[in-house]
């Protein structure tokens, strides 16, 4: 593959972002004096700035690298993505953020004390923290290699260069930082996104038409197909495992109830997840659409046999774009990873010093020293994500173990009467060997991995607590 220069002016325009967010990260820096303030934001954050930084968050370099090359590589059959997040959003705000609200969490693993008892909040939380590592070592990688790629930096530099700077601006500023940072980082994201595709659709003959037509052509467009297939994906299972796997990222995840607990009031909740469901709509569809544009680009086999699909979007911005757009771009997919792992290393921090160390003295302190501990583990993994091979599907393997069993504890808890710790603790036992079995036993597609760990999970659970509720007085 030829070697193709990063630029002068793209290396400006990527500087001066990170120092933007460096500089943001300063200056609310001074004015986190209180765990209350370094955490939730004093709870007086506008629900739109949440809103935006709790999709920024979800939204990472997974999603702006993966969905295209998904798309690029098999199909559109994410498209039903667009479709279960507005079905998802009332279910979450009827099930989950009115308990929240009227508790005042910071932490919605509180509620799960309160339900279950102590044991079942130590459980999720660490289940917590061991997913949202594995998914930021993801995310540090997806833009590393993205970055790799364009400018020749060998890949290691890359990723030590994204996981230190995004660590240093959160260890300063918290999650007012995280969230005015992530506002920045949507408006970056979404713009990059509509600019590609304008792009591609002016630089393919025929536009739109052409592209469409060669997606229907080559069936990519074909995505109700009934027939279940452990070995592809099709739009019925991936509507089932969204559904679930949505309604753990909006409903249980810390990183987006800690943004949601911060707007101060359950009327600003609706509202932010009201517009998190119809961006989501918007986002992945365009995404798509990038996907299938890259494909209808590429048709000429100018594209190298080495590139895989989560690297042709990178590819073709810094080889068929003019340099300082190119620049943009590659700061947009930067973006996306950088509101993701600060996210992701405030929540874990957060975590672990309101539901394992709550009667640590001056905590915003600590935070600062563990959220720098949190940042270089993170950064560590993401040599580890290289190995595993697709950035969605890296992603899917962690949230399946660790993300699916918490999900099945908190429907257990707001369905069922009956439901208890100890059958959780057998649901667990049994889910995370079976997933594992299903990943790298028989090599299932990614997309049944987290639908396959709740069923086991919350089924397990559910009948054997019954057990224990006849065993024990």
């Amino acid at each position: 593959m030829e070697t193709i220069h990063f630029g002068t002016l793209n290396y400006t325009i990527l500087i001066l972002y990170l120092a933007g967010m460096i500089g943001v990260g300063l200056f609310f820096a001074r004015r986190q004096n209180t765990a209350e303030l370094f955490f939730l934001g004093g709870r007086k954050l506008p629900w739109l700035a949440v809103a935006m930084s709790m999709y920024a968050s979800l939204t990472s370099t997974v999603t702006f690298l993966g969905i295209p090359g998904t798309a690029y590589s098999e199909n559109i059959a994410l498209v039903i993505v667009c479709i279960m997040s507005p079905i998802v959003a009332p279910v979450i705000l009827l099930l989950f953020y009115p308990v929240y609200h009227r508790l005042q969490v910071t932490t919605s693993y509180e509620y799960i004390e309160k339900r279950f008892g102590p044991t079942a909040r130590y459980g999720v939380a660490g289940l917590f923290i061991l997913a949202r590592l594995g998914w930021l070592g993801t995310v540090i990688y997806a833009p590393s290699m993205a970055m790799s790629i364009v400018t020749g930096i060998p890949l290691w530099s890359c990723i030590c260069m994204m996981g230190l700077l995004a660590t240093v601006y959160t260890a300063l500023g918290g999650l007012a930082a995280v969230v005015w940072t992530d506002v920045i980082q949507f408006v970056i994201l979404i713009g990059g996104a509509i600019w590609v595709a304008v792009s591609l659709v002016h630089g393919i003959d025929g536009g739109t038409e052409t592209i469409i037509t060669l997606a229907k052509e080559t069936g990519r467009l074909h995505i109700a197909d009934w027939k279940i297939d452990l070995f592809a994906m099709s739009g019925p299972i991936v509507a089932v495992s969204f559904f679930f796997q949505l309604m753990q990222d909006y409903g249980t995840d810390q990183v987006t109830v800690q943004r949601l607990m911060a707007t101060g009031s359950l009327r600003k909740t609706v509202k932010a997840i009201t517009f998190n469901a119809f961006t989501d709509c918007f986002v992945i569809g365009l995404l798509l659409f990038i996907g299938l544009g890259l494909f209808a680009f590429f048709q000429g086999g100018e594209l190298p046999n080495s590139i895989t699909g989560d690297q042709v979007m990178p590819y073709y911005i810094i080889h068929y774009l003019p340099q300082g757009i190119s620049g943009l771009l590659i700061t947009a997919v930067f973006a996306a990873a950088m509101s993701s792992m600060d996210s992701g290393i405030n929540s874990i921090a957060t975590v672990v010093l309101n539901d394992f160390a709550k009667s640590v003295e001056n905590k915003v302190k600590v935070a600062r020293i563990l959220t720098v501990i949190l940042g270089i583990l993170a950064t560590a993994l993401a040599f580890h994500v290289s190995t595993i091979g697709g950035i969605i599907k890296a992603f899917a393997s962690f949230m399946s173990l660790f993300s699916a069993p918490v999900l099945a504890l908190f429907l257990l808890g707001v369905l069922t009467k009956k439901g208890n710790c100890h059958g959780w603790l057998v649901g667990l036992a049994v889910s995370v060997p079976a997933t594992l079995w299903l990943q790298k036993g028989i090599e299932a597609h990614w997309v049944y991995y987290f639908p396959f760990s709740f069923i086991i999970a919350f089924g397990t659970a559910l009948l054997t607590s019954r057990f224990f509720r006849l065993a024990t007085p």
